[in-house]
């Protein structure tokens, strides 16, 4: 565990931050051994049904991990604040709610998965392959979960190593899986998809046997389940706060994605390499962002306004040295990196890739104030600013994808989320400027319960 009330906040960012970046390079070998994979023994057009349903899952998936993330931001506050009953009921709370909510979204988006492939224009010639792929995804969205889950508590309360190992066995194991599966026992695009369930679901094995034995503080007795409607109703208000500012970001990149999939199968790969090749350079802003949140967190429940604001301004400051190194690597290494992801040699595919990459890339300095502010904001219970901020970016996809893109294609696209990020970061600066909490002295013992921010 890692107290982050105490110490050169800079020093603890970036220490905390290394095993999450760690932890989602690894984490996107499930996404990138798939696509690897998939393209190089099932070919292009496998490799466009698993594209163009990216989205989808982002949506979805991707409101149950800010669900689950925004649990966290409560055991944050109450391992700051010392407060183990609290932080048990958190831990019995996030089993519930998230439970629930899990059951409830699985069950409607797989009733309501034709409508939604359909919605987003996914073509005839690789439907069939589609609709297979995201049905075991999101049929097994409880798996992922879990991991999720359970690996947020743990970084909540400073343990960002050990979600980081077990998550890197699953990682080589899902890629001994996804060849197995689509390779030598011939699976096909389902096999891909399998082997992603099959590791995640080790995981989580792993994660919940080792918080048993290290952590017995963080598992909940009966009582701890028979928390009060005013704490269920703060804890599911962060959750979904969380969950709604991820999913409108992922709902604005699903609807471009059937603006994408009008644009034809190569301009779908090319847009799967730059995506991932910018995913995997966003990765380390995310674990900036993720160890600014915790860092607020903590340092929020215990009452230490002022670190909370040196740790706003350390995360950037990182966020913007990586952006330096970034910028450099990918003008230089994008057409390899395209090569690399999707085993294809197309000069189309890959022009096509450059131009996104390197457009985007320039705008990293903005990102990563978002990175740092959206997540940070919810630590300190700002809720509407983070949120507001992923509803301009979800405006400016819904304005490129039926408005733009018919009119200049894929360039559209490219410029899309560069010019929403522009907007979204003065809207945050915002946020953090109009918290009145953060701007009084340190306190000694507060009561986290009545604690008020402008902005929520």
């Amino acid at each position: 565990m890692k107290d982050l009330t105490k110490g050169n906040p800079t020093r603890l960012l970036l220490m905390f931050a290394i095993p999450m970046l760690l932890g989602s390079v690894f984490q996107q070998f499930y996404n990138l051994a798939d696509t690897r994979i998939v393209g190089q023994y099932l070919g292009d057009k496998s490799l466009a049904a698993v594209g163009a349903t990216s989205s989808v899952n982002t949506v979805i998936i991707g409101f149950m991990h800010g669900l689950t993330g925004g649990f966290s931001l409560s055991a944050a506050r109450a391992f700051g604040a010392k407060d183990n009953e609290k932080l048990k009921q958190t831990v019995a709370a996030t089993l519930v709610l998230g439970g629930a909510t899990c059951i409830v979204l699985t069950i409607l988006s797989l009733v309501f998965l034709d409508p939604i492939l359909q919605a987003i224009n996914v073509k005839s010639d690789i439907y069939k392959d589609a609709k297979s792929y995201i049905t075991l995804i999101l049929g097994g969205m409880g798996i992922t979960l879990s991991y999720n889950a359970q690996a947020s508590i743990m970084r909540a309360i400073g343990d960002t190593v050990m979600p980081l190992v077990f998550l890197i066995f699953s990682a080589f194991a899902n890629i001994f899986l996804d060849i197995l599966f689509v390779r030598e026992l011939g699976f096909g695009i389902r096999g891909a998809a399998a082997a992603t369930l099959i590791t995640s679901g080790m995981s989580a094995v792993a994660c919940f046997i080792y918080m048993k034995k290290k952590y017995p503080f963080l598992i909940p007795s009966a009582k701890h389940f028979k928390f009060s409607q005013e704490f269920a109703s703060e804890m599911y208000s962060s959750g979904c706060s969380m969950g709604l500012m991820n999913s409108m970001v992922g709902l604005g990149s699903l609807i471009m994605q059937g603006a994408i999939n009008d644009l034809g199968t190569d301009t779908i790969n090319a847009h799967i390499a730059a995506r991932k090749i910018s995913e995997m350079c966003m990765m380390p802003m995310m674990a900036f962002g993720g160890a600014a949140s915790n860092f607020s967190g903590q340092n929020y429940g215990a009452g230490k306004y002022s670190r909370v604001r040196k740790g706003f301004l350390s995360a950037t400051m990182l966020t913007w040295i990586w952006s330096i190194l970034v910028i450099i690597a990918v003008y230089i290494g994008t057409p390899f990196f395209v090569q690399a992801i999707t085993g294809l040699h197309k000069e189309y595919i890959i022009d096509t890739a450059c131009q996104y990459t390197h457009f985007n890339m320039p705008f990293y300095f903005v990102l990563g104030i978002i990175f740092v502010f959206r997540h940070s904001l919810q630590s300190v219970k700002i809720k509407l600013m983070p949120t507001l901020s992923s509803f301009i970016e979800l405006v400016g996809k819904i304005i490129v994808s039926f408005w733009l893109a018919p009119k200049i294609g894929y360039k559209a696209i490219i410029i899309a989320e560069p010019i929403s990020w522009v907007f979204m970061a003065p809207v945050l600066i915002w946020g953090l400027v109009s918290c009145k909490q953060l701007k009084e002295p340190d306190r000694n013992v507060i009561d986290t319960s009545k604690i008020a921010c402008a902005g929520r």
